[in-house]
């Protein structure tokens, strides 16, 4: 295949790789050198996170770790509406409603589009109902939280499905006998693995970055509860924002060696299959 353009050199990708590390390396260490610092002396202590499980200052934290724990039943949530309504809807539609992909694919990304602000002012008068009917728990915000992360839960199932042909996959099941059950669980989950994993841990981290629509729809989340615990304690509340970022480096890891590892293990049986051949 003839190449357009020249590939850079291994300088200049390395000399790329380092500026875009250090782009997001030096605001992370700084963070990281904050939750340390003793004062304005420059002293560097353990004594903000010996402070986090000192009993002296559960009333202090606790709003921490209440909306820590509304946020991750939030995520719980979320991903089921991922896996129950946005991945079905999409794998019916690549099989037996191919034309309307596109219009799936629009209303998913459509909320990327729009500010959230803008979103919220929509939301308001629909939670005054959710709130009458389901009560005014953090939970309810996974209805809210479940329409931004469309767009982020999408696009890795549309990967997914793109890169697998599940029309012949399912129809050589059932020539086979299987029924749709079997299909669906044996034959096209296993191969949408990746994109599933991806669209869950990106919902995650959707779900525990949001503020906005817990801000103005009056609900304790993770972020609502560290900007309430800064005004107090700015260290601790840097502590469990430094712990969020790791905790998203690692889904992000996670996702990409998922990936890498079905990509060798499919080049094994390639291999097996050309030498048994």
């Amino acid at each position: 295949m003839p190449r357009f353009g020249a590939a850079p050199s291994r300088v200049t990708a390395a000399i790329v790789l380092i500026v875009i590390g250090l782009v997001f390396a030096v605001p992370l260490v700084a963070l990281a050198q904050f939750t340390f610092r003793q004062g304005t002396d420059g002293g560097l202590t353990f004594a903000h996170y010996s402070a986090i499980t000192d009993p002296i200052n559960a009333s202090t934290y606790q709003p921490v770790f209440d909306g820590l724990g509304a946020s991750l039943l939030i995520a719980v949530i979320t991903v089921a509406i991922v896996l129950l309504v946005l991945l079905p809807a999409q794998i019916v539609t690549a099989l037996r409603y191919p034309r309307l992909r596109r219009v799936l694919e629009f209303v998913c990304i459509v909320p990327i589009t729009v500010p959230v602000v803008v979103l919220v002012v929509g939301f308001i008068p629909v939670y005054q109902v959710v709130a009458q009917v389901f009560g005014s728990g953090a939970w309810t915000l996974s209805f809210a939280i479940g329409v931004v992360a469309l767009p982020f839960a999408f696009r890795p199932i549309a990967a997914a499905i793109t890169a697998t042909d599940l029309t012949v996959l399912s129809e050589a099941a059932r020539s086979l006998g299987a029924s749709w059950w079997a299909v669906t669980w044996r034959v096209l989950l296993p191969n949408l693995r990746r994109g599933i994993t991806a669209a869950c841990f990106l919902t995650i981290t959707v779900v525990l970055g949001e503020y906005t629509l817990a801000s103005f729809l009056s609900r304790t989340t993770f972020q609502t509860a560290l900007v309430l615990v800064q005004q107090t304690d700015p260290y601790v509340a840097a502590i469990f924002s430094l712990g969020a970022l790791v905790f998203g480096f690692l889904l992000l890891v996670v996702i990409g060696r998922i990936g890498t590892r079905r990509s060798g293990t499919g080049a094994r049986q390639r291999r097996r299959r050309k030498e048994s051949a």
